[in-house]
C-alpha cells in the first residue's frame, strides 16, 4: 500500500518569469521575443547561450527550488504526526535532496539520497565554471547528511565515491515496467523509430541519416519501404540534416505525442533507435529510454559515441546492437532491412532471464536491500 501526499507548488522558475512578462508560459522565451527559427535553432546560437547563462542564475539550483519551504512543511508535518522508518529522496530535481536534507536536520530519520542523474558531476552539466564551483559546495553541503547515497551505474558510483569520501554508495540502475511489456502488430515499412528528445552537439543522427542515403543509392534499401520517425521536441537542426542527405518523405519529425502513442510506436516498430551521447563520461550513464525499449521487445540499434554501460547492457540482454561506425551500421541495416523483406519483420533476439534483471521488481528489491542496510 502507498499514497501520494500533494504539496502546493508555485511553479517553475521559467514558468512564474514568463508570466511576469506577460508571456505564454507554455512556449519558448525566445520564439516569443521574436527570435528567427535559424538563428534560435543554430548550433553556437549567441541567443541560446545567453538565455543558458541567465537561467543558470535566476534557476539556482534548478527550476523547481519554490517547491523547497513548501515541501519542508508538508513533509515536516508528515513526521511529527505518523512514524516512518527512513526518507527516500530521488533527483531531478536536486531540490528534492535540499527538501530531504531539512527535514533529516531536523528529525534525524535515516536518508537515502538517489542521484539517477548526478548533480555536479553530471556528464552534460549546462552551466559555467563559477556556478559549478558554488553548485559544487551546495552538493557536499547538502548530501553530507545522508546516511547512503545511490547511483544507476558502477562508473556513476566511483565518481560519487570520490567526492562524497567515506560515504555509502549503491549502484541501482534504471528499469522497466513488467505491466507494460506488451507487442503490437508490426509495420508493413522498414520503421525506424526514436522516441524522446535529442540533444544538439551531444546526439548525432547525421550517421543514421548517411548510412541509409549510401544503402539507398547502392541499391540495397528501396526508399518507398523505409521510414525513420522521431517523436519528441521538434528540432530545426534535425530538419535541416534531412535535407542534406535528401532524406524528406524518409525521415520525418512528428513533434511531441503522449505516453501512450510513444510507447505504441515503439511497439509496432521493426527498429528502435538509441543515439549515444558524443561523450567518454557519458560511458556510465543509462538512458532512461533504454529501460522503456526493452518492454517493447523489439531490436535496439544504438549509434555512435563510445562503448560503456548501455552498451554492455544490449549485450548481455540480446536485445540489441551497437553500432560505432558507419561500415558497421550500414552492414546491421542491410542485414536487418533483409530480414524485414523476406519474413516480414526483423526478429527480436532478447533474453528473459537477462532482461528481467532491470524489472522495477527488481529495483525494488534493490532499494530494500540499501534501506534495510541504513535502519
Amino acid at each position: 500500500m502507498f499514497r501520494v501526499i500533494q504539496t502546493p507548488y508555485p511553479g517553475d522558475v521559467s514558468y512564474r518569469f514568463k508570466r511576469k512578462l506577460h508571456l505564454q508560459p507554455e512556449k519558448g522565451f525566445q520564439e516569443q521575443v521574436g527570435v528567427p527559427l535559424a538563428i534560435r535553432g543554430g548550433k553556437k546560437s549567441l541567443t541560446s547561450k545567453a538565455m543558458s547563462f541567465a537561467k543558470g542564475i535566476i534557476a539556482y539550483p534548478d527550476e523547481q527550488k519554490a517547491w523547497l519551504p513548501l515541501a519542508v512543511d508538508v513533509g515536516h508535518e508528515l513526521l511529527r504526526k505518523e512514524r516512518f522508518d527512513a526518507m527516500l529522496s530521488s533527483s531531478g530535481p536536486v531540490t528534492a535532496h535540499l527538501i530531504a536534507k531539512e527535514l533529516k536536520s531536523r528529525t534525524g530519520i535515516p536518508w537515502i539520497a538517489d542521484l539517477r542523474d548526478l548533480w555536479t558531476q553530471n556528464h552534460c552539466y549546462p552551466y559555467r565554471l563559477l556556478r559549478k564551483w558554488f553548485e559544487r559546495r551546495l552538493e557536499l553541503k547538502t548530501l553530507m547528511w545522508a546516511d547512503a547515497l545511490v547511483t544507476v551505474s558502477e562508473p556513476c558510483s566511483k565518481k560519487l565515491k570520490l567526492l562524497h569520501r567515506g560515504k555509502p554508495v549503491f549502484a541501482i540502475p534504471n528499469g522497466f515496467d513488467p505491466d507494460e511489456v506488451s507487442s503490437k502488430t508490426l509495420t508493413r515499412d522498414f520503421t525506424l523509430t526514436y522516441t524522446g528528445q535529442l540533444y544538439q552537439g551531444k546526439q548525432d543522427p547525421e550517421p543514421l541519416l548517411q548510412a541509409i542515403r549510401e544503402l539507398i543509392a547502392e541499391g540495397v534499401i528501396d526508399p518507398t519501404a523505409i521510414k525513420v520517425r522521431f517523436f519528441g521536441p521538434t528540432q530545426y537542426w534535425l530538419d535541416q540534416a534531412v535535407k542534406k542527405h535528401g532524406l524528406e518523405g524518409i525521415a520525418t519529425q512528428y513533434g511531441m505525442v503522449p505516453r501512450e502513442t510513444a510507447l505504441t510506436k515503439q511497439r509496432e516498430s521493426q527498429i528502435l533507435l538509441l543515439f549515444n551521447w558524443d561523450d567518454p563520461r557519458e560511458r556510465g550513464v543509462y538512458t532512461g529510454k533504454v529501460f522503456e525499449y526493452l518492454a517493447a521487445q523489439r531490436p535496439i540499434l544504438a549509434i555512435g559515441g563510445q562503448r560503456g554501460v548501455g552498451t554492455e547492457l544490449l549485450e548481455e540482454t540480446g536485445a540489441g546492437v551497437y553500432a560505432s561506425n558507419l561500415v558497421t551500421l550500414k552492414e546491421v541495416l542491410r542485414l536487418w532491412y533483409r530480414e524485414c523483406k523476406l519474413t516480414g519483420y526483423v526478429p527480436y533476439g532478447g533474453r528473459d532471464d537477462q532482461i528481467a534483471k532491470y524489472s522495477h521488481r527488481e529495483m525494488a528489491r534493490k532499494f530494500a536491500g540499501v534501506l534495510n542496510d541504513i535502519l
